[in-house]
């Protein structure tokens, strides 16, 4: 997470105040262990995922508290999807459900954040969302999934492009150089 944005959502007492507990739950700290995309971890892209779904909700005069809180939640699946031996079926159609049952763990989830953590994965899962949050959350997800690729890949190629041209810059430095 760039740090512009990183600033301004730690300076949101509102939403900071809304997911606190959430935040400071030893069960929702695990996700901190497990890579979503790339090297984002799962906490912080539900962390980001939160955040937008909060400011979104909260333009269009929905529940934003709740749509804060199961976007915190949707992805609180604590196994790496990457290895097929830690979980049953496939990821992107399990993942939803496992999420549910741990935040079930750990509080009361309205109707609200119950639709938002199973069925953020529509339309990859044939369960239709009944709430506009839960329709929110899964464009938010997908656009922070995307957005996290491609930071990684762009500063990834832009690290290799400027090694490739740093080549060039010393060939000509140095033939330069010579007479």
């Amino acid at each position: 997470m760039n740090k512009k944005l990183e600033n301004k959502i730690t300076e949101n007492i509102e939403f900071q105040n809304i997911i606190k507990d959430l935040i400071e739950n030893k069960t929702v700290q695990e996700m901190k262990n497990y890579r979503q995309h790339f090297n984002t971890s799962c906490y912080e892209h539900c962390y980001v995922a939160s955040y937008y779904c909060y400011r979104i909700c909260k333009a269009l005069k929905l529940n934003y508290k709740s749509a804060a809180r199961g976007a915190m939640l949707h992805d609180l699946f604590l196994y790496d999807w990457r290895v097929k031996n830690n979980r049953t079926g496939w990821h992107a159609f399990t993942h939803g459900k496992t999420a549910y049952e741990n935040a079930s763990k750990i509080l009361k989830l309205n109707k609200i954040e119950k639709d938002m953590i199973i069925k953020h994965m529509w339309p990859v899962t044939l369960a239709l969302p009944r709430y506009p949050q839960t329709f929110i959350l899964t464009f938010v997800d997908k656009y922070c999934a995307t957005m996290e690729s491609f930071e990684e890949m762009f500063s990834e190629f832009s690290f290799r492009k400027l090694f490739r041209y740093s080549y060039v810059f010393l060939a000509l430095f140095i033939f330069k150089r010579k007479p």
